[in-house]
């Protein structure tokens, strides 16, 4: 299935929730500090790729609107 005909929203949101479900399943094993660490992180950086095209979709302006897709531009890669 290609992602063209998806919108950037469910597209984000879909990745949301493979980063979840990959957070968790990561959260059964035993790290020690630093892997938790990045673990945690790596679950708000996959989050807030969404986070940040949701907010864009209700942005102000259109500086705002790019502020918000540069956001997660930025998390993205």
């Amino acid at each position: 299935m290609t992602n063209y005909n998806i919108s950037i929203q469910d597209r984000t949101k879909n990745f949301a929730i493979r980063v979840i479900k990959a957070y968790t399943e990561l959260n059964k094993r035993n790290f020690d500090d630093a892997g938790k660490i990045l673990s945690k992180q790596f679950l708000r950086a996959g989050t807030s790729i969404g986070a940040n095209c949701a907010e864009a979709f209700f942005a102000q302006s259109n500086n705002d609107f790019i502020s918000k897709y540069s956001l997660a531009l930025k998390e993205a890669l």
